[in-house]
């Protein structure tokens, strides 16, 4: 590398201790206050931080990166006895003003927590399965860890060969974007010094290639991708509104806004993790669900995905949206 554009990345907030207990207690008062059935809090918190690090190696490179990341999040409990019901809320950026009001944070903590309470389960069957974007993000997480240079070489990978397969729908891409203005991964080089570069992940739905660093390039006799010490800020492309609209053409499937357990085998690609969420009829929520497992394999997962929403999480540096994939095998205790 030897371009050096500003990021944007470096936005110090001077964070005391008593103004951090503040905005934790602020955050964790709005969400009590929102609903009566939240009974108790489980924690909120405030923090601030500031890293910078310099690389340096033999071909004469020397670099260094600097950011600051800030958070604040909340975590309730609604409910009595055995029916009571957790979930959180936080937001988090790299600079203080892109962080949500602390009240706006502990109401939507309120929301999600006491929409989770009286949860059913589910008999077993084939659905359609939408995914929260919170959730959507570790589709991509998996993809990643099969197409990464470690995986391959130690033929680890249900993608192994896969380069210039087509893998997702024909309207389906990822693109990895390192040189985004206050991007929470952007970067000019890599773990190794190598000049990082805006490059397709997938197109029309075909694995372009793989995430190598120069070692793993090496073995595979390839060549690095700049991607030694993982990717710079992917975005998904959408095809469809936001969760709402995509679940409104549902007749009948499960909305899932928490994953359990990692039930993922990296070689075959099989899938089954648990989950909770919401079940979705006619289109509309229409209660919680918990205690379910859902199945599949990750190669017909991801060649049925249907729609991917314009709804980002920009809490990560995976830009994705809710994700539905049409089918999938759900088993409750009903």
């Amino acid at each position: 590398a030897r371009d050096m554009p500003e990021l944007d990345r470096w936005h110090p907030w001077a964070l005391e201790a008593e103004e951090a207990i503040e905005l934790a207690l602020a955050c964790e008062a709005a969400g009590r206050e929102a609903d009566p059935r939240v009974a108790n809090s489980d924690g909120a918190s405030a923090g601030s931080s500031e890293s910078l690090s310099v690389y340096a190696n033999s071909h004469g490179f020397v670099g260094r990166e600097r950011s600051t990341h800030h958070s604040i999040g909340c975590s309730l409990i609604a409910g009595q006895g055995d029916g009571m019901q957790r979930d959180h809320w936080y937001s988090s950026a790299l600079a203080r003003e892109d962080l949500e009001a602390p009240a706006a944070i502990g109401r939507r903590a309120a929301e999600r927590t006491v929409a989770r309470l009286q949860p059913r389960s589910l008999p077993t069957g084939e659905l359609p399965v939408l995914f929260a974007p919170e959730m959507a993000r570790s589709l991509v997480g998996h993809l990643l860890g099969a197409v990464s240079g470690g995986a391959l070489y130690r033929r680890a990978s249900f993608l192994l060969d896969s380069v210039g397969s087509r893998l997702f729908p024909e309207w389906f891409a990822i693109d990895e974007l390192p040189h985004l203005r206050r991007g929470l991964r952007s970067a000019t080089f890599d773990g190794e010094g190598v000049a990082t570069r805006a490059a397709p992940l997938v197109a029309g739905g075909v694995l372009q290639r793989y995430v190598l660093g120069s070692y793993s390039a090496r073995k595979l006799g390839l060549q690095t991708t700049a991607n030694a010490g993982g990717v710079h800020n992917l975005q998904v492309a959408a095809n469809a509104d936001d969760l709402a609209t995509i679940a409104a053409g549902i007749p009948r499937g499960l909305l899932v806004t928490e994953l359990m357990g990692n039930g993922v085998n990296p070689v075959t690609g099989d899938y089954s993790r648990g989950a909770g969420g919401f079940w979705i009829e006619n289109g509309a929520i229409a209660y919680p669900v918990d205690e379910v497992t859902i199945a599949g394999n990750l190669r017909e997962m991801f060649q049925r995905i249907e729609a991917v929403g314009r709804d980002i999480d920009v809490r990560s540096h995976v830009h994705i949206g809710a994700v539905l994939v049409g089918k999938m095998t759900v088993a409750g205790n009903d």
